[in-house]
Protein backbone atom coordinates (compact mmCIF):
# COMPACT_ATOMS: atom_id res chain seq x y z
CA UNK A 1 0.00 0.00 0.00
CA UNK A 2 1.32 3.11 -0.78
CA UNK A 3 1.96 5.64 1.81
CA UNK A 4 -0.54 8.83 2.55
CA UNK A 5 -1.18 11.52 4.49
CA UNK A 6 -4.42 12.18 6.53
CA UNK A 7 -5.16 15.36 8.37
CA UNK A 8 -7.16 15.44 11.68
CA UNK A 9 -9.03 18.08 13.04
CA UNK A 10 -5.77 20.18 12.97
CA UNK A 11 -3.49 20.79 9.68
CA UNK A 12 -0.50 22.31 9.33
CA UNK A 13 0.76 24.52 11.60
CA UNK A 14 -2.02 24.19 13.95
CA UNK A 15 -5.02 25.03 11.30
CA UNK A 16 -8.19 23.50 10.45
CA UNK A 17 -8.83 22.50 7.33
CA UNK A 18 -11.36 25.17 7.04
CA UNK A 19 -9.19 27.80 7.95
CA UNK A 20 -6.53 26.15 5.02
CA UNK A 21 -9.66 26.83 2.46
CA UNK A 22 -10.44 30.07 4.02
CA UNK A 23 -6.65 31.42 3.26
CA UNK A 24 -6.42 29.57 -0.15
CA UNK A 25 -9.80 30.50 -1.26
CA UNK A 26 -8.01 34.48 -2.02
CA UNK A 27 -5.28 32.57 -4.48
CA UNK A 28 -5.73 32.40 -7.72
CA UNK A 29 -3.55 30.77 -10.75
CA UNK A 30 -2.93 32.75 -13.82
CA UNK A 31 -1.44 31.24 -16.90
CA UNK A 32 -0.86 33.20 -19.21
CA UNK A 33 -1.20 32.01 -23.12
CA UNK A 34 -0.31 28.39 -22.17
CA UNK A 35 0.23 26.36 -25.38
CA UNK A 36 -1.17 23.37 -24.49
CA UNK A 37 -4.68 22.39 -23.57
CA UNK A 38 -3.13 19.21 -21.24
CA UNK A 39 -1.12 21.05 -19.53
CA UNK A 40 -4.14 23.55 -18.27
CA UNK A 41 -5.54 19.94 -16.90
CA UNK A 42 -2.55 19.33 -15.22
CA UNK A 43 -2.31 22.43 -13.89
CA UNK A 44 -6.28 22.08 -12.43
CA UNK A 45 -5.05 18.73 -10.83
CA UNK A 46 -2.11 20.15 -8.92
CA UNK A 47 -4.03 23.36 -7.92
CA UNK A 48 -6.75 21.25 -6.27
CA UNK A 49 -4.63 18.37 -4.39
CA UNK A 50 -3.28 21.88 -2.71
CA UNK A 51 -6.81 23.49 -1.81
CA UNK A 52 -6.65 26.16 -4.75
CA UNK A 53 -9.27 26.30 -7.52
CA UNK A 54 -9.61 29.47 -9.00
CA UNK A 55 -7.11 29.18 -12.31
CA UNK A 56 -7.56 32.37 -15.07
CA UNK A 57 -6.12 31.82 -18.71
CA UNK A 58 -4.70 34.25 -20.30
CA UNK A 59 -5.21 34.20 -24.12
CA UNK A 60 -7.98 32.46 -26.67
CA UNK A 61 -10.70 29.87 -25.10
CA UNK A 62 -10.27 28.05 -28.33
CA UNK A 63 -8.52 24.87 -25.95
CA UNK A 64 -9.31 21.59 -26.38
CA UNK A 65 -11.79 20.98 -22.91
CA UNK A 66 -11.84 17.12 -23.62
CA UNK A 67 -7.75 17.51 -23.41
CA UNK A 68 -8.28 19.78 -20.66
CA UNK A 69 -10.60 17.73 -18.60
CA UNK A 70 -8.34 14.02 -19.35
CA UNK A 71 -5.58 15.42 -17.66
CA UNK A 72 -7.19 16.87 -14.61
CA UNK A 73 -8.90 13.43 -14.06
CA UNK A 74 -12.60 13.20 -13.27
CA UNK A 75 -11.77 14.09 -9.90
CA UNK A 76 -10.71 18.19 -10.86
CA UNK A 77 -12.69 18.39 -14.32
CA UNK A 78 -14.91 20.83 -12.06
CA UNK A 79 -11.85 23.65 -12.05
CA UNK A 80 -11.76 23.00 -15.21
CA UNK A 81 -15.32 24.05 -16.24
CA UNK A 82 -15.17 26.56 -14.19
CA UNK A 83 -12.13 28.55 -15.56
CA UNK A 84 -12.34 32.08 -16.11
CA UNK A 85 -10.61 33.42 -19.20
CA UNK A 86 -9.12 37.51 -19.97
CA UNK A 87 -8.09 38.97 -23.04
CA UNK A 88 -4.73 40.25 -21.75
CA UNK A 89 -2.98 40.69 -18.79
CA UNK A 90 -4.22 43.34 -17.95
CA UNK A 91 -7.72 42.93 -17.40
CA UNK A 92 -6.34 39.38 -15.76
CA UNK A 93 -4.24 41.16 -13.07
CA UNK A 94 -6.73 43.70 -12.45
CA UNK A 95 -8.78 42.96 -9.04
CA UNK A 96 -5.75 41.41 -7.34
CA UNK A 97 -3.58 42.87 -4.48
CA UNK A 98 -0.34 40.82 -5.05
CA UNK A 99 0.80 39.77 -7.54
CA UNK A 100 3.86 36.35 -7.82
CA UNK A 101 5.68 36.21 -10.86
CA UNK A 102 7.17 32.80 -11.59
CA UNK A 103 10.83 32.32 -13.94
CA UNK A 104 13.63 30.19 -14.97
CA UNK A 105 15.64 32.95 -16.22
CA UNK A 106 17.33 35.64 -13.54
CA UNK A 107 19.04 38.90 -14.32
CA UNK A 108 18.91 42.46 -12.80
CA UNK A 109 15.95 43.86 -14.52
CA UNK A 110 13.61 40.41 -12.94
CA UNK A 111 14.44 40.27 -9.64
CA UNK A 112 13.95 40.33 -6.27
CA UNK A 113 13.76 36.74 -6.57
CA UNK A 114 12.25 34.35 -3.89
CA UNK A 115 12.54 30.81 -3.79
CA UNK A 116 8.81 29.07 -3.59
CA UNK A 117 9.47 28.37 0.52
CA UNK A 118 10.27 31.55 1.09
CA UNK A 119 7.45 33.78 -0.85
CA UNK A 120 4.93 30.66 0.82
CA UNK A 121 5.28 32.44 3.79
CA UNK A 122 4.65 35.67 2.77
CA UNK A 123 1.46 34.33 0.79
CA UNK A 124 0.40 32.56 4.05
CA UNK A 125 -0.40 35.78 6.09
CA UNK A 126 -0.97 38.23 3.07
CA UNK A 127 -3.74 35.87 1.32
CA UNK A 128 -6.06 36.35 4.89
CA UNK A 129 -7.16 40.07 3.62
CA UNK A 130 -6.08 40.21 0.17
CA UNK A 131 -6.56 38.91 -3.67
CA UNK A 132 -3.16 36.76 -4.53
CA UNK A 133 -2.41 35.78 -7.98
CA UNK A 134 0.21 33.32 -8.72
CA UNK A 135 1.59 34.20 -12.35
CA UNK A 136 2.90 31.79 -14.67
CA UNK A 137 3.72 32.32 -18.27
CA UNK A 138 4.12 29.83 -21.28
CA UNK A 139 5.78 26.77 -21.60
CA UNK A 140 8.49 27.33 -23.85
CA UNK A 141 9.58 31.40 -23.11
CA UNK A 142 8.22 32.27 -19.75
CA UNK A 143 7.41 35.43 -18.64
CA UNK A 144 8.82 38.74 -20.46
CA UNK A 145 10.50 41.33 -18.35
CA UNK A 146 7.22 43.76 -19.71
CA UNK A 147 4.80 41.16 -18.24
CA UNK A 148 7.01 41.26 -14.77
CA UNK A 149 6.70 44.68 -14.12
CA UNK A 150 3.32 43.77 -12.91
CA UNK A 151 4.60 41.36 -9.82
CA UNK A 152 5.38 42.54 -6.48
CA UNK A 153 7.74 39.93 -6.45
CA UNK A 154 9.07 36.91 -8.82
CA UNK A 155 9.92 33.06 -7.71
CA UNK A 156 12.39 30.99 -8.93
CA UNK A 157 12.88 26.99 -8.73
CA UNK A 158 16.23 25.68 -7.64
CA UNK A 159 17.10 23.01 -9.75
CA UNK A 160 19.77 21.43 -11.37
CA UNK A 161 22.27 22.95 -13.72
CA UNK A 162 22.20 20.19 -16.08
CA UNK A 163 18.40 20.12 -16.26
CA UNK A 164 17.05 23.39 -15.24
CA UNK A 165 13.85 23.36 -17.15
CA UNK A 166 10.64 22.23 -15.13
CA UNK A 167 7.12 21.18 -16.69
CA UNK A 168 4.66 23.98 -16.11
CA UNK A 169 2.11 21.59 -13.90
CA UNK A 170 5.43 20.87 -11.83
CA UNK A 171 6.46 24.40 -11.32
CA UNK A 172 2.33 25.33 -10.07
CA UNK A 173 2.58 22.28 -8.16
CA UNK A 174 5.90 22.99 -5.77
CA UNK A 175 4.74 26.70 -5.26
CA UNK A 176 1.46 25.78 -4.35
CA UNK A 177 2.56 22.98 -1.83
CA UNK A 178 4.48 25.67 -0.52
CA UNK A 179 2.21 27.73 -0.19
CA UNK A 180 0.02 24.91 1.44
CA UNK A 181 2.58 23.91 4.09
CA UNK A 182 2.93 27.52 5.57
CA UNK A 183 -0.72 28.39 6.18
CA UNK A 184 -1.54 31.52 8.51
CA UNK A 185 -0.49 30.37 12.05
CA UNK A 186 -3.01 30.95 14.27
CA UNK A 187 -3.11 34.32 16.25
CA UNK A 188 -0.51 35.66 13.61
CA UNK A 189 -2.25 39.00 12.56
CA UNK A 190 -2.40 39.74 9.40
CA UNK A 191 -1.73 42.89 6.98
CA UNK A 192 -4.58 45.10 5.96
CA UNK A 193 -5.92 44.59 2.43
CA UNK A 194 -3.51 45.98 -0.62
CA UNK A 195 -4.29 48.06 -3.55
CA UNK A 196 -5.53 46.39 -6.26
CA UNK A 197 -3.11 46.33 -9.17
CA UNK A 198 -5.55 48.10 -11.59
CA UNK A 199 -5.11 50.82 -8.99
CA UNK A 200 -1.54 50.65 -9.34
CA UNK A 201 -1.24 50.30 -12.91
CA UNK A 202 -2.77 53.82 -12.79
CA UNK A 203 -0.33 55.11 -10.23
CA UNK A 204 2.23 54.12 -11.95
CA UNK A 205 1.00 55.81 -15.43
CA UNK A 206 1.00 59.05 -13.86
CA UNK A 207 4.46 58.70 -12.00
CA UNK A 208 5.62 58.06 -15.42
CA UNK A 209 3.99 61.15 -17.39
CA UNK A 210 4.92 63.75 -14.86
CA UNK A 211 8.23 62.20 -14.23
CA UNK A 212 8.75 62.39 -17.99
CA UNK A 213 7.27 66.21 -17.82
CA UNK A 214 9.71 67.46 -15.22
CA UNK A 215 12.68 65.38 -16.94
CA UNK A 216 13.38 62.76 -14.54
CA UNK A 217 13.05 59.76 -17.28
CA UNK A 218 14.73 59.45 -20.32
CA UNK A 219 11.85 59.75 -22.73
CA UNK A 220 13.50 57.69 -25.23
CA UNK A 221 13.54 54.66 -22.91
CA UNK A 222 11.47 55.61 -19.10
CA UNK A 223 10.40 52.02 -18.39
CA UNK A 224 14.15 51.21 -17.29
CA UNK A 225 13.60 53.95 -14.09
CA UNK A 226 10.01 52.82 -14.03
CA UNK A 227 11.15 49.29 -12.95
CA UNK A 228 13.08 50.43 -10.27
CA UNK A 229 10.44 52.39 -9.05
CA UNK A 230 8.03 49.62 -9.24
CA UNK A 231 10.62 47.97 -7.06
CA UNK A 232 10.22 50.38 -4.53
CA UNK A 233 7.00 50.75 -3.88
CA UNK A 234 6.63 47.07 -4.12
CA UNK A 235 8.87 46.54 -0.95
CA UNK A 236 6.39 49.02 1.32
CA UNK A 237 3.13 46.53 0.29
CA UNK A 238 1.18 50.17 -0.69
CA UNK A 239 -2.83 50.07 0.48
CA UNK A 240 -5.36 51.72 -1.86
CA UNK A 241 -5.72 54.85 0.47
CA UNK A 242 -1.81 55.21 0.15
CA UNK A 243 -2.00 55.12 -3.59
CA UNK A 244 -4.41 58.17 -3.44
CA UNK A 245 -2.05 60.16 -1.43
CA UNK A 246 0.62 59.48 -4.25
CA UNK A 247 -1.78 60.30 -7.23
CA UNK A 248 -3.11 63.77 -4.95
CA UNK A 249 0.59 64.28 -4.64
CA UNK A 250 1.30 63.95 -8.61
CA UNK A 251 -2.02 66.05 -9.56
CA UNK A 252 -1.25 68.68 -6.91
CA UNK A 253 2.60 68.82 -8.60
CA UNK A 254 1.29 68.94 -12.16
CA UNK A 255 -1.49 71.59 -11.15
CA UNK A 256 1.76 73.56 -9.81
CA UNK A 257 3.73 73.13 -13.34
CA UNK A 258 0.45 73.92 -15.52
CA UNK A 259 0.08 77.42 -13.48
CA UNK A 260 4.30 77.97 -13.74
CA UNK A 261 4.12 77.61 -17.31
CA UNK A 262 0.71 79.59 -17.80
Amino acid sequence: MSPCFIYGKKGLEGESAMDAQIHTQNISVILHRPKYAGNIGAVARAIKNMGISNIIVVGSEAYDLDEMKTRSTHLAADLVEKIQYADNINNALGKFNYIVGTTARRGAARGPFFTPREMAEKIAVISKNNKVALLFGPEDTGLTNEELRYCHAVVTIPASRKFPSINLSHAVMILCYEIFASLLPAGLEAPPKLAHSSELEGMYGQIKTLLTQVGFLNPQNPDYWMTHIRRFFNRTSLLARDVKIIRGICRQIQWYINQKNT
